[in-house]
């Protein structure tokens, strides 16, 4: 993913199919704001928490009805903010619905147990409690739920919230806080616009970090909460692979891969990158896999048939369009001579070693198909990167999957389904270079904004 390499004098959003059209233009607040929000963030924290469960659990179900109700409307600003396909952009729309949803239960969850000391009388307790500020970091690729699945576990758990989204979405994090503030109470939840300066005064002042972005952001991101000694997750960049084994059904394993590489642009973490063959899977993969690319709908993102929209800006653009230079294209390799900043969904082969392909992550609607020997040469082929966040394995027997499953460096990996696609009530996360600290999503997410405490309880006269 990317991020602002600086903090700009001000904030601009522009429409990515339309770059004349700007949703926001609004002055960076700088590092100080950031800090007075935080500060008034943690003023408000301990009153969230002395509220009770029950208060927590209504507000957050709350929010989820006041987003529900707004749906439409929030599709149609993910649509024109970041050129998010109308499809998807309500499938995230209700998928964020559910994360609040889900989490509005939380607060009702056990906070800890109840032991039996080693000797004698008296009881040992363990007890979770929140940090206090929790502070957000988050793309523009997922406006609505990756704010949403970061701010409603901190939320539940009692922490109060301070969010600085990727300048590239800032109407969408706006509309947002307007959402939650209106159902919670004063400074619990606060939006600041910006760019890297104002990410990093936050990582600077909060009691907790949650961030999602490009590694090189998330490893400088993890490194200052390190050195500050609080708790901090960096979920990355990814170069996602897809292996095809001879006996997988080759049009099925081609169009879940098509729709990874070029959903979205190929603008997500989880998307398809590498395309990995099997022995005689190779040729037949070669002619299907080119025909679904071929076949992709591209255009306008306030299209309902869309599914490869353009990328969010011309950096992007050029920097995919650039990464299919010298190779053999199978499918696409060209830029729509539209307005917007399109690229066609591109499948390359016979792509060298220490090609960007092979190593770096595009971040567009891209993918190179490399042959394998076997499973376990592909197995090598998915490992020899610095990345490792999700595989894709098709086949239509389990037998070699479950053989080569645990050898692969990833931290999820998605049996004959696309390598896209979040269940937001699992563990979500990476390895080596996608993924630093505990995962997010589910339960897991409860425990990272939650410090465990021990009690010792002893009786006053025996």
């Amino acid at each position: 993913m990317t991020t602002a390499a600086s903090s700009p004098s001000s904030v601009i959003s522009r429409n990515p199919a339309d770059p004349s059209d700007v949703l926001v233009t609004v002055p960076a607040p700088g590092a100080a704001a950031v800090a007075d929000a935080v500060e008034r963030a943690r003023a408000a924290q301990p009153g969230w928490l002395s509220g009770g469960a029950a208060a927590r659990s209504a507000a957050l179900g709350a929010v989820a009805a006041a987003l529900e109700a707004a749906a439409d409307e929030l599709a149609d600003l993910a649509v024109r903010e970041v050129g998010k396909p109308r499809a998807e952009a309500r499938a995230e729309v209700a998928r964020t619905v559910a994360i609040w949803r889900y989490y509005a239960q939380a607060p009702y969850e056990p906070t800890g147990a109840v032991h039996e000391t080693a000797s004698g009388p008296g009881l040992l307790l363990t007890r979770r409690r929140p940090y206090g500020v929790a502070g957000l970091v988050t793309p523009w690729n997922f406006p609505f739920a990756i704010p949403s699945w970061k701010a409603a576990p901190a939320l539940a758990a009692g922490n109060a919230v301070v969010l600085k989204p990727a300048p590239e979405a800032t109407a969408c994090a706006q509309r947002l806080a307007a959402l939650v503030e209106q159902n919670l109470p004063a400074r619990v939840f606060t939006v600041v616009p910006g760019g890297a300066t104002e990410g990093a005064a936050l990582v600077s002042a909060a009691d907790v970090v949650s961030f999602t972005g490009s590694t090189t952001a998330g490893q400088e991101v993890a490194r200052a909460a390190t050195a500050r000694g609080i708790p901090v997750q960096a979920e990355m960049g990814g170069l996602n692979a897809a292996i095809v084994l001879p006996d997988a059904d080759i049009e099925q394993a081609a169009a879940h891969i098509a729709a990874a590489v070029a959903g979205y642009a190929g603008q997500k973490c989880t998307a398809t990158s590498r395309v990995i063959a099997v022995g005689a899977a190779l040729d037949p993969l070669r002619e299907a896999l080119s025909a679904a690319l071929h076949a992709v709908p591209v255009g306008d993102p306030a299209d309902p048939s869309t599914v490869c929209g353009p990328l969010i800006n011309e950096t992007a653009r050029d920097r995919v369009s650039s990464a299919w230079e010298g190779l053999p294209v199978l499918a696409g390799g060209t830029v729509p001579g539209r307005p917007g900043w399109y690229a066609a969904p591109t499948l390359v082969e016979k792509v060298p070693q220490g090609h960007r392909l092979l190593h770096e992550e595009v971040f567009g609607p891209v993918a190179a198909l490399l042959p394998a020997d076997d499973l376990a040469h592909a197995v090598r082929i998915t490992n020899a990167v610095p990345y490792g966040l999700v595989t894709s394995v098709h086949s239509a027997g389990l037998d070699a999957v479950l053989h080569g499953l645990d050898r692969l460096d990833t931290g999820m990996i998605r049996v004959n389904t696309p390598s896209t696609g979040v269940d937001f009530h699992l563990p979500f996360g990476g390895a080596k270079a996608s993924g630093h600290g505990p995962r997010e999503q589910g339960r897991a997410a409860l425990e990272f904004y939650t410090s465990s405490r021990t009690y010792t309880l002893s009786p006053a006269t025996l």
